[in-house]
């Protein structure tokens, strides 16, 4: 009974604390037009009975999942050995794979351009998504301004198209290779800084490259940006609006397929198993003979080319950018896919990169509560899956009995 009465109390205060935090939201119109204040206080009780109901079926489960634990504790969740299967086990992740795979080059066939070019653009966050996760996952070092990465990409598509009349193509490494540059450039000044250290230089790093391209008005356009960039040719194709988008979705398929390949690689190559080991310890890397100065500088150098290489794709899609598309809610929003997804995993960065950019767009039903939905759902998920939705596992290595380690 006491059990009983402790949860259904837990529940009670959460459900007051969520009806306060949603009280200048829900119960609080503002009528500018008439110049009154509506009070709506009949939403406020919806709100805590949601919040109790919720809080109070967490509260059960986690009880009975303790309960079942201590009853038999060699016996794992069964949603964890789901995923740990699916993860360790190629005859059962590879099918579901192929089957995503064949709704992926179907998916635009399907539906209309609308929701192709809002699939697009989560494309290009799932690569900026893995780009920083080399920093950030890998590394542990952490960036707070790699937006500036991706908007060098778009300017340098952007300038060399309108001004020189280079095509996309020839951009396109190019961009990626102007990214690692300014990594490169970035990983200098920040060799023998950490933590907060580290994130206040990085926050200043975006913040510089965005007052340089709004103020540097003859060469990147000021606040008004730069018009008229054109958008990737086939074969000399003229294609229409939805012709252009499924053929950006198509490329951004590929695009992702030769990040995630290359990040794989990388990941377990020795500059990766250095990465990870920087991550952990930086002192115990540097005493087991690792080169911190190049390891730190690679990262850096890695993650930034795949954001200058998508940022590109980004400013072919639109035909126009300016500085207001580089903000650091940018920012925030890629390194929230790389926590949310899990750091150094590859596949959950891609699903917390769909979520998180997929959801707000098909929330829009509920445009008046769908940030509330948006942020509550991260919010939950965090106290669930406090590592990610998926954690990075290392690789195994067996090593035959009579053979050394």
């Amino acid at each position: 009974m006491a059990v009983i009465l402790a949860h259904l109390r837990a529940a009670g205060v959460a459900a007051l604390w969520f009806m306060f935090l949603a009280l200048p939201l829900l119960a609080v119109r503002v009528d500018t037009l008439h110049n009154v204040v509506e009070w709506r206080w009949e939403k406020l009780p919806w709100v805590g009975a949601g919040a109790f109901l919720v809080v109070l079926i967490w509260r059960a489960a986690e009880f009975w999942r303790q309960r079942r634990l201590a009853a038999a504790p060699a016996a794992p969740w069964l949603l964890t050995s789901v995923a740990a299967n699916l993860l360790e086990q190629p005859r059962l992740y590879r099918p579901a794979l192929g089957v995503l795979l064949g709704v992926a080059m179907l998916f635009p066939l399907l539906v209309d351009t609308y929701q192709a070019n809002i699939m697009v653009l989560a494309l290009i966050f799932v690569v900026l998504g893995l780009g920083l996760n080399i920093t950030v996952g890998l590394a542990g070092l952490l960036d707070l301004g790699y937006i500036a990465f991706f908007a060098v990409g778009a300017y340098s598509y952007a300038l060399l198209n309108t001004l020189h009349g280079v095509g996309f193509w020839l951009c396109l490494p190019l961009g990626g290779l102007a990214g690692a540059l300014c990594g490169i450039l970035l990983g200098f000044p920040v060799l023998r800084l950490r933590g907060d250290y580290l994130a206040i230089v990085t926050l200043g790093f975006g913040s510089i490259a965005k007052i340089v391209f709004e103020n540097w008005e003859e060469l990147f356009g000021g606040g008004k940006g730069i018009a008229g960039i054109a958008r990737p040719g086939l074969f000399g194709a003229e294609l229409s609006l939805a012709g252009v988008t499924t053929y950006l979705y198509y490329l951004l398929i590929a695009l992702v397929a030769v990040t995630v390949f290359v990040t794989r690689r990388l990941q377990h190559s020795r500059i990766g198993r250095a990465w990870v080991a920087l991550r952990e310890d930086e002192i115990a890397a540097a005493a087991m003979g690792i080169n911190i100065v190049n390891t730190k500088l690679s990262a850096y150098a890695f993650g930034a080319f795949w954001a200058g290489l998508v940022g590109v794709v980004f400013a072919a899609r639109n035909t126009y950018i300016n500085p207001n598309s580089f903000t650091f809610m940018e920012s925030a929003l890629v390194l929230s896919i790389v926590v949310l997804g899990g750091m150094g995993s590859i596949v959950g960065v891609v699903l917390a990169a769909l979520v998180l950019v997929l959801l707000p767009e098909y929330l829009r039903a509920v445009a008046e509560y769908r940030m509330l939905v948006f942020g509550a759902i991260m919010v939950l998920m965090m106290i669930v899956r406090p590592r990610g939705l998926v954690i990075a596992r290392r690789r195994r290595y067996r090593v035959p009995n009579g053979e050394g380690a």
